[in-house]
């Protein structure tokens, strides 16, 4: 929340810094200083406003975005990360797991640019379900992905070549993320391609398995605490996560 607030206040002080000199470049900036009932209006708004605002502008920028209600969830639970100083990169990771394998349900959001960076496939957990994900676990060798947020961490080169660790923020739900080796990696059966054969992607271990293709890029981009949110209709989550709640 804090990012939109930062910026409100540069562009303040950018003024002024305008505004002290001879004068000979400030009519080409502004006319005069930004109201301070201005500012204090954005500065005031609620968490939701804030949220409602951001996807807004998403929307306006960009061709594909997730849905409403994955957004807000993922905002909150980065809110609440943002202010606990675990991030360093304003990069929100958003897998919509209410959606079929088939479609692309991963989107990495630019929380400065309110771009998004990458929409993809990606894959989920063998015993997490077909076509689309419905069983979750966080419990060593269920082969299921696990819901909720993830704190990005280092990278290696693996079996499944450049990887990335991830460390679940949430006890009930993904805590054993390092435990069980659920990580960022590509796989042949996360690419486009294989849902011509079966009719959906392949399915991982528990892993978010990235196309091939991507891997590299997406893992360089969100790597070193950044913000994952897996996202599902399950109702276990949706009813006890700490983290969705305002």
């Amino acid at each position: 929340m804090t990012y939109k607030i930062l910026t409100v206040i540069s562009c303040l002080t950018f003024s002024f810094a305008f505004n002290t000199t001879d004068g000979l470049a400030s009519s080409n900036i502004t006319e005069k200083p930004l109201e301070l009932s201005t500012i204090t209006s954005k500065i005031n708004l609620t968490v939701d406003e804030e949220i409602n605002l951001a996807y807004a502008e998403f929307v306006e920028k960009n061709t594909s975005v997730p849905d409403l209600e994955s957004f807000k969830n993922g905002m909150l639970g980065y809110f609440k990360l943002e202010d606990k100083d675990l991030v360093e990169k304003k990069i929100l990771t958003i897998i919509d797991f209410t959606l079929s394998s088939t479609k692309k349900r991963m989107w990495v959001l630019d929380m400065t640019s309110n771009k998004v960076l990458f929409n993809t496939v990606v894959a989920h957990g063998k015993n997490t379900g077909g076509e689309f994900a419905t069983n979750f676990s966080n419990q060593v060798n269920s082969l299921q992905s696990s819901l909720g947020f993830y704190v990005t961490g280092e990278t290696y080169i693996g079996k499944n070549g450049y990887s990335m660790f991830i460390d679940g923020m949430e006890k009930q739900f993904n805590s054993k993320a390092r435990e069980r080796y659920v990580v960022v990696h590509g796989a042949d059966y996360a690419n486009p391609s294989f849902i011509n054969k079966l009719g959906r992607l392949g399915r991982s271990y528990g892993c978010p398995a990235l196309p091939t293709a991507l891997t590299n890029d997406i893992i360089d981009v969100i790597k070193n605490k950044s913000v994952i949110y897996i996202h599902s209709a399950d109702k276990t989550y949706l009813q006890n996560s700490e983290m969705i709640k305002a």
